[in-house]
């Protein structure tokens, strides 16, 4: 007789607290329903790409989205022209075999880049922003590398109608960014990026932007942000927890060293066991499917990609 597995345990870290400051609450309804709804999110890093699918493209953004993912982590590149187009500049001797950076190009010269992936068509190339935004599935986009062009990408952005479904990452140093968030009139999401408890604390009370979330970065494993106490203290400030599991292969580590490399090669409970233990909310990661089966299996989100 065969028999059926038991189901996996349900999630204990189910948030029922809404995060995010409580006038903006419509524009922070969908991130807080996903929260509620699957337990730990999972952000897919530049999307999923494997095979004929690129980084930082629609395709990249669906792929992830059937491998589990809550998130998708894009890059944003302004041409000359002011035309944005999704792209990790530093990246275009590797990918194009160029020694400029995409920021010094134009429009045209960026849309007749082609990534190395095929050779025949139709070829890979560098993908408008906003076809991202229009064809993006039921997940939300997590926008990095993008403050260095606010208010001019904010007001591009309010023409899409999608403040629910983008996280804004920030440097929580730039100040000239963090300003342009405080006068502009849609209270996107925010994800400040900090180094120190106090490059984050400043952020959390401010009622003119709309601090959802804090990604912590730090390689020593002594600091505040690799206690559970530093999550507990951001729930009671109604804020999330967002934590690197990156590798990017430059030798810094992005949260005390645990990463998905150690995660793959040693097993996830060395590389992925303490951000699930120090209280993480969402975990970056560029291993959408072997996290979430552990998240499952550890009884930390929901069982069914869908």
């Amino acid at each position: 007789m065969t028999r059926t597995p038991p189901p996996p345990p349900a999630p204990s870290r189910v948030h029922e607290a809404e995060f995010g400051h409580p006038r903006h609450r419509r524009v922070n309804a969908y991130l807080n329903a996903r929260l509620q709804m699957r337990g730990t999110l999972i952000a897919v890093h530049r999307g999923t790409a494997l095979g004929m699918v690129v980084e930082n493209t629609a395709a990249a953004v669906t792929a992830a989205a059937r491998c589990g993912g809550d998130l998708v982590e894009i890059d944003v590149v302004e041409s000359t022209d002011g035309d944005f187009f999704a792209y990790h500049d530093g990246y275009e001797r590797q990918h194009f075999g160029i020694e400029r950076n995409l920021q010094t190009l134009s429009t045209a010269e960026i849309e007749r880049l082609a990534y190395p992936h095929r050779s025949v068509a139709p070829l890979a190339r560098v993908e408008r922003l906003e076809t991202i935004l229009q064809q993006m599935p039921d997940i939300a986009l997590n926008i990095d590398r993008s403050w260095r062009y606010w208010p001019r990408l904010l007001a591009f952005l309010d023409r899409f109608d999608l403040a629910d479904r983008l996280l804004m990452k920030v440097d929580a140093r730039d100040e000239r960014a963090i300003s342009a968030a405080r006068s502009h009139a849609v209270k996107y999401p925010l994800l400040p990026i900090a180094t120190t408890v106090l490059e984050a604390e400043r952020l959390l009370d401010d009622a003119e932007l709309n601090v959802i979330g804090i990604e912590t970065v730090t390689a020593d494993r002594q600091h505040p942000f690799c206690s559970p106490d530093w999550a507990a203290h951001l729930h009671e400030r109604g804020t999330f927890s967002y934590v690197n599991a990156l590798d990017l292969g430059n030798g810094n580590d992005l949260l005390g060293g645990w990463d998905d490399t150690m995660a793959v090669l040693q097993g996830p409970d060395a590389g992925w066991g303490p951000l699930v233990d120090l209280g993480a909310d969402v975990i970056q990661t560029d291993w959408p499917t072997l996290l979430h089966d552990y998240l499952v299996q550890r009884g930390a989100r929901t069982g069914a990609i869908t």
